[in-house]
């Protein structure tokens, strides 16, 4: 039987207990089995209070095992940050470069479609002008041709 059982029969014999008139509710009960029943209180006290003291310990057990976890949680996911952190760095860094060597990429290749561009028009500038100087002493060729043709017909006519 336990404490709270042994109690409530304290109760009942209280209430079932002859009460003497005039005395504002005292009562007259047997002291032997009023005695009996302390008595069992008394050996299931220990009892009750080694659970009490049992629940109090594991309350205790289970409070500091959530706080190692939690403290765990905690630092895993400060962990998780530092890194998420580092790697949205080294994406950024990464971007950062490939943007840059995209740019460089372009200007260099404005730079080299120039010097190709100025290049070719220079070869053919260069073309032209020999095209030009071969056209002129063609054209003076024969302009020779043609004059000596004729000096030659005047001087057998």
């Amino acid at each position: 039987m336990s404490v709270d059982d042994l109690i409530n029969e304290l109760y009942d014999m209280v209430d079932k207990a002859w009460s003497l008139p005039l005395s504002r509710g005292r009562a007259v009960l047997d002291g032997e089995e009023v005695k009996q029943v302390l008595d069992e209180i008394r050996e299931n006290l220990p009892k009750e209070i080694h659970q009490a003291k049992a629940i109090v310990a594991d309350r205790t057990q289970i409070l500091d095992d959530a706080r190692r976890e939690a403290e765990t949680v905690v630092h895993v996911a400060q962990e998780r940050a530092k890194a998420l952190i580092a790697q949205d760095e080294i994406v950024r860094q990464a971007q950062q470069k490939a943007n840059e060597t995209t740019a460089q990429s372009q200007a260099k290749i404005r730079e080299m479609r120039k010097a190709s561009n100025d290049y070719i028009d220079d070869l053919m500038k260069r073309t032209d002008d020999s095209l030009a100087q071969i056209l002129a002493e063609l054209r003076r060729t024969r302009q020779n041709i043609r004059a000596s043709q004729r000096s030659g017909q005047d001087k057998m006519e």
